[in-house]
């Protein structure tokens, strides 16, 4: 049994999450806005997990998941929104928020995102600082866990690919590729203005984890085929490219 806070200014979306994790063994208390989520958050100690809305009255989401983890570093958050880009969940992720839901979501997506949540982060070494912000390796997008696989492949045709482990709410596991075929590979290097990209491998290994996790978050569902193909770019990814150029000079 964990214990959770729900901070969400929405009652009838309060009385779901309060609900849905009580029957999952769950002790749970809410908060109907950001002020008093971080009354009864204090310092941290007294909970598990904190679902927190991001577009909320008075303090929005992302300034009290700052100063969740200005209390506390350890704190686990799941961040909740409407929004229908990964963009709110990069900015989040920046600001130490590792879980993300979209509404509207299932009983059982917000289950596996909360059983994910709780689960142990596994260890990974830090090398020499990385020229790629953030990416979404080992991250849960409406409870699909991603982790890439190492390295990436390059065809002789231009197109480049790599393979991602995928677990998914219900316990289930998937392995998907995605693929950037040639032109998008150039599509990317025209809109950076680049001919080598910064960091390299890293760099497109990280974009196909975007990819990803973009799909995941409009969908909540495992790409068909476990095969996803970046034919375009959307302003997602444009505004993640720029976000690693910026960060490389």
């Amino acid at each position: 049994m964990a214990r959770i806070l729900v901070i969400d200014d929405e009652n009838n979306i309060r009385m779901m999450l309060r609900l849905a994790l009580q029957h999952a063994g769950h002790a749970v208390e809410a908060a109907a806005d950001g002020y008093e989520g971080l009354e009864k958050f204090g310092d941290g100690v007294d909970w598990d997990l904190v679902l927190l809305d991001q577009r909320m009255p008075g303090l929005e989401g992302l300034e009290v998941l700052r100063e969740i983890r200005r209390r506390t570093t350890t704190a686990r958050v799941i961040m909740i929104t409407a929004f229908g880009t990964v963009d709110l969940a990069t900015e989040a992720m920046k600001d130490g928020a590792t879980e993300f839901l979209r509404k509207p979501f299932t009983v059982e997506i917000l289950r596996g995102a909360v059983r994910a949540a709780l689960e142990d982060r596994p260890e990974t070494d830090i090398d020499a600082p990385s020229p790629i912000p953030y990416d979404f390796d080992l991250t849960t997008i409406n409870g699909y866990r991603l982790k890439s696989s190492p390295g990436v492949e390059t065809a002789r045709d231009g197109s480049i690919s790599d393979r991602f482990q995928i677990s998914a709410p219900t316990g289930k596991s998937h392995e998907c590729r995605v693929t950037l075929p040639a032109y998008t590979v150039e599509f990317v290097k025209a809109h950076a203005d680049v001919e080598d990209v910064p960091g390299g491998d890293r760099f497109w290994q990280a974009l196909c984890g975007e990819a990803l996790a973009n799909h995941l978050w409009q969908t909540a569902e495992v790409p068909e085929g476990d095969a996803l193909i970046v034919a375009d770019l959307p302003s997602g990814l444009k505004h993640w490219i720029d976000a690693v150029m910026t960060a490389g000079k």
